[in-house]
């Protein structure tokens, strides 16, 4: 992120901080939109809302840590979910994921150096029936084998 982008998100948390300020339990949905700005949670960002909001920066980054739909780290374009609940795991879900890490040159966790990809471990996803399944951003796919990784990586590259 360059240095002007850096300052006109900055200026949107501080109308984001302002809204909220006076607000009872502001952290959460302060937290919420500085993720929708940024992608994740900068520690830029988490400092001035510790400032801002006289909160910590413990007790924030406790939260950013607790909850699963906040992120320390810059998100893919797309982000991949890999089911390894009990039934995706018993159908193999385990040689997907490895594929796919194969396939995009990421650990679990990580983004792609080119911005594209997320490559995230989930629990059950309610697909059961479809087992073993990955999402791909609100799509899914299921009753998978890992040589169509491949071919569903391409459709969003």
């Amino acid at each position: 992120m360059n240095e002007l982008d850096m300052k006109e998100k900055m200026k949107k948390l501080d109308q984001v901080i302002e809204t909220h300020k006076d607000q009872p339990g502001s952290l959460m949905p302060v937290l919420h939109e500085t993720q929708e700005i940024f992608g994740y949670l900068p520690e830029e960002a988490q400092k001035k809302i510790s400032k801002e909001l006289n909160i910590p920066m413990a007790e924030i980054y406790g939260v950013a840590t607790f909850y699963s739909r906040f992120t320390l780290k810059p998100r893919g374009e797309h982000t991949i979910g890999v089911c390894l609940g009990t039934a995706c795991y018993v159908k193999n879900a385990q040689q997907v994921f490895e594929r796919l890490q194969k396939e995009l040159n990421v650990k679990p966790g990580d983004t792609t150096e080119d911005g594209k990809f997320t490559l995230e471990a989930t629990r059950c996803l309610g697909c059961c029936g479809l087992a073993p399944v990955i999402t791909i951003g609100e799509d899914v796919y299921g009753k998978l084998v890992p040589d169509d990784i491949p071919e569903i990586l391409n459709k969003y590259r």
